[in-house]
Order: C-alpha cells, then structure tokens, then sequence
C-alpha cells in the first residue's frame, strides 16, 4: 500500500467537466489518479462545521515559501489550521493561483454546449460547476475562494505572463491528501483557464478514499516547514475533546 496509508475503501472515476462534493473525516486519504494524461482537477476546501472557514491560498503558499505544491506541502485554512497535508506526489507540481474557467472562457476556445442540448457532450466551466456544488451547503459566489488546480502547472515567462505546461501530467500520476480535520471537499474536472488544446480536454481521474495511518511525531510534513508544525499545533488544540 504506502507508509501513509492503511486502507483504500472506496474508488469512483470522475469523466471531464463534472463536478463532486463530499465531506472527508479526519484521518482520511484521499488519493487522486490522472486516468488519461493531461488531467485538471479544482478542489475548494471548507469546514463543514464553521463554512466561512475556508481553504486560503496565500497563506498556503507564503508560509512554505512556495509557489508550487508537491509532497510536504500542508494546505491552510484562512485560520491557520491544516485541511490536508501532501503525504505523496508523483509529480511535483501542482497550482493554486491560476482559479478556475468561466463560461466565456469555454465558449471562446471551443464553443458553447448546454446539457438541455448536448447531454454528456456538453462543455462545463469550472467556475459553474463549483457553483452547483456550493449551492448544495447554501453557498453561493460570495463563498468563492481561489482554488487549487491538481495536475496542473504553470509557467512565467520574461514579461511575467502566465501559460500552461499541457504536458505536466501523464497517464497515472498521482497525488495523495491525507485530512488533519473533517472537510467538506467540493472538486470538478473541468479545463485549466489556461488550456488551450485543440478540442474540450477529454480526461478523466480517478478518486480513492481511505483511512490513513497515525500522523507520527516525525511526519514528514509536519516537519517539511517549521510553520507546519505550528499549523498541525492549531489543529490540536482545535480537536481538544474530540478523542482520536
């Protein structure tokens, strides 16, 4: 199996342009598959007992002095407590500041399809298909925050602009989230703002849900940064009561 992990108990495949919500408990692994090569996947993380606390990019990012996320990494909430930590990458590199494609950006590059019309073939955006998600907990675009993009990396180029590495992520990549509190995880599939392929990318990931093994005092991301363990400290003295 791995270090990070005791169990896998449940695996469902996600096709292009859908979108999932779930709440995942603490001490749960989430492991992650591009199925096909080329994959995005938009998470937004919240706490399903307090939902204006969410998943906080910046905070992610500054406090590990990074711009990518990869194994050790620790993803933040806007109080300073960790949703998840990165317990296994294959590839090293995944973005949090790119947000997500909107409708214009969809019907631009490769038309506008509805699902009244084209069924299974239609075109989602993925600011859309995290709204529908949203709405489920009664919230709405105010409760938006900048997502995480899975599989995906971007690229600066001399003037600073922003483009997509289409050939990132290969077929079995992987990545692994191992939950240090209970989370309700809202995710989609659809492109990458930045995509620019020929046709809607046709790509497909597979989830897996699980138990993972005890965080030890010597974690790797618990120690991968100083402010991480901080930040699994904060999740402590949350969960004083709680047991486990």
């Amino acid at each position: 199996m791995s270090e990070y992990i005791r169990s896998i108990d449940y695996s469902t495949e996600m096709a292009a342009g859908s979108h999932w919500s779930l709440r995942v408990r603490r001490g749960s692994i989430m492991r992650l598959t591009d199925l096909k090569g080329g994959a995005n996947l938009g998470m937004l993380f919240y706490n399903p007992e307090n939902l204006l606390e969410r998943y906080n990019a910046p905070d992610t990012l500054k406090c590990q002095h990074t711009f990518k996320l990869t194994k050790g990494n620790c993803l933040y909430s806007d109080m300073g407590r960790i949703f998840a930590s990165v317990v296994e990458d294959s590839l090293g590199w995944h973005e949090t500041v790119s947000g997500n494609s909107h409708a214009n950006h969809i019907a631009e590059k490769w038309g506008a399809r509805d699902y009244q019309n084209d069924r299974n073939e239609w075109h989602q955006n993925g600011l859309d298909a995290f709204l529908v998600e949203l709405a489920k907990y009664g919230l709405s675009a105010a409760d938006m925050a900048a997502n995480l993009n899975w599989f995906s990396k971007v690229v600066v180029d001399e003037q600073g602009g922003l483009s997509l590495d289409g050939k990132h992520s290969k077929q079995g990549d992987s990545v692994t989230l191992r939950f240090e509190m209970d989370t309700l995880v809202v995710l989609h599939t659809c492109p990458h703002p930045l995509d620019n392929s020929a046709s809607y990318p046709d790509t497909r990931i597979q989830v897996e849900l699980g138990v993972a093994e005890t965080v030890m005092e010597d974690d790797f991301c618990k120690n991968f940064r100083p402010e991480n363990g901080r930040g699994f400290e904060n999740n402590a003295l949350y969960h004083i009561g709680l047991g486990g």
